[in-house]
């Protein structure tokens, strides 16, 4: 059970919903707690599809006590440089660190373009103080530890006026939130004043939502609160997570999604292994490599990754930033998925997560031990790395064997 709060001390005021498309059966119970302290009180719903949609309601507490004035902790001007490294030291996995540089890169480009100064020169503020990058790291690692596949975000309440921060007053939404929101529904009531979505909030969902709108039809399975600091009139200051599985009432029908293609003859292999690093931590559905021949008989790869459709455009923009390709194609196609939920059985080397895939009527058709809980076990035990993965497979089963004689 996956406690994610979505309490992302922002104290944004908004009213979002997210639906995190977690594709698993967990039940989770998203209280994600990221307990941001950035001062912006939203309430939005997010509904993490993790082929259990989960759905919560974030109240980010931001708590940036923007109050409009952005309370910077002592020790939070840090440049990017710094940063990473701190991330490259921890012993966090090569997912989430790829996924955590991702999303600080992100900021260090919207920040670097808006001051127009290089990117190695940009000194974090609210994002570079403490809490901000353990909200940051915490949510990547979140994401990756409840085995959360798709994410779907409502639209993004921004507030409205202006607010103060270390540059002086901006309307908002702010330089950098504007930035980073380019491409996602955004939207102000008016009726709330003040900053809704900051930078750090801005970055999460641009990087992590696999898509905004309504929250998909789902079985709610649990359902965590996390409440802000801050009291509005109109709407209470709350996040609301929602998890559960994906509602499938007949035959699924075929969920539609993005192919985008490029073919590359000019990039070292390493660069390779990095971009697909960075795509997938970017929201891509799949992304894999293909050897072709092209025009002059050159060698080449042929890219392809697979997202969803309000993905394609902020995706093709990594493709050209990462890779040297100078075109890319898309094309819109149709795919069928099994339902998948993730179970942790125990082995003699430990508990191991294995993700199971279900049909329509759930019959368990395989199952899949977790290979970085596979991979830590082996190395704790110092044994080889299939002994765990088949004593993970015979854990499984003898639940399963269990389960069908009660």
């Amino acid at each position: 059970e996956h406690s994610h709060e979505h309490s992302h001390g922002h104290s944004h005021d908004h009213s979002h919903e997210h639906s995190h498309g977690h594709s698993h059966g967990h039940s989770h119970e998203h209280s994600h707690g990221h307990s941001h302290g950035h001062s912006h009180d939203h309430s939005h719903e997010h509904s993490h599809g993790h082929s259990h949609e989960h759905s919560h309601e974030h109240s980010h507490e931001h708590s940036h006590e923007h109050s409009h004035e952005h309370s910077h902790q002592e020790g939070g001007h840090r440049g990017l440089s710094e940063i990473k490294e701190m991330i490259a030291r921890s012993a966090l996995s090569a997912t989430v660190k790829a996924r955590a540089t991702g999303i600080f890169e992100r900021i260090g480009r919207a920040e670097s373009k808006i001051h127009n100064v290089p990117i190695e020169t940009i000194h974090f503020h609210e994002v570079g103080a403490i809490d901000s990058i353990v909200d940051i790291v915490g949510a990547c690692w979140a994401v990756e530890a409840m085995g959360i596949e798709r994410i779907i975000a409502s639209p993004v309440h921004v507030g409205s006026g202006t607010f103060v921060c270390a540059h002086g007053r901006y309307p908002v939404p702010g330089p950098a939130t504007a930035e980073l929101l380019l491409g996602i529904p955004s939207y102000s009531s008016g009726e709330i004043p003040g900053e809704l979505t900051t930078p750090t909030g801005a970055v999460l969902l641009a990087s992590l939502a696999d898509g905004f709108g309504p929250l998909p039809a789902m079985r709610i399975e649990r359902v965590g609160y996390g409440a802000g600091t801050r009291t509005y009139e109109k709407f209470p200051n709350v996040l609301r997570a929602l998890l559960g599985e994906p509602f499938v009432e007949t035959e699924p029908s075929p969920e539609s999604i993005t192919v985008i293609e490029a073919t590359i003859d000019d990039m070292s292999g390493e660069v390779h292994g990095y971009v697909m690093e960075r795509l997938l931590a970017a929201g891509a559905l799949d992304v894999f490599f293909t050897p072709v021949q092209m025009k002059k008989h050159r060698p080449g790869i042929l890219l392809t990754l697979l997202c969803a459709h309000p993905d394609r455009e902020r995706l093709t923009r990594l493709l050209f930033e990462e890779t040297t390709t100078i075109g890319i194609r898309y094309r819109q196609e149709q795919r069928e998925v099994l339902t998948r939920r993730t179970v942790v059985v125990e082995t003699a080397f430990g508990p191991i997560s294995v993700k199971v895939s279900t049909d329509t009527s759930g019959r368990e058709l395989t199952c899949h031990p977790e290979y970085e809980d596979c991979r830590l076990a082996a190395g704790r035990h110092s044994i080889p790395l299939r002994v765990v993965q088949t004593a993970a497979l015979r854990a499984w089963q003898s639940d399963a064997d269990r389960d069908t004689k009660e």
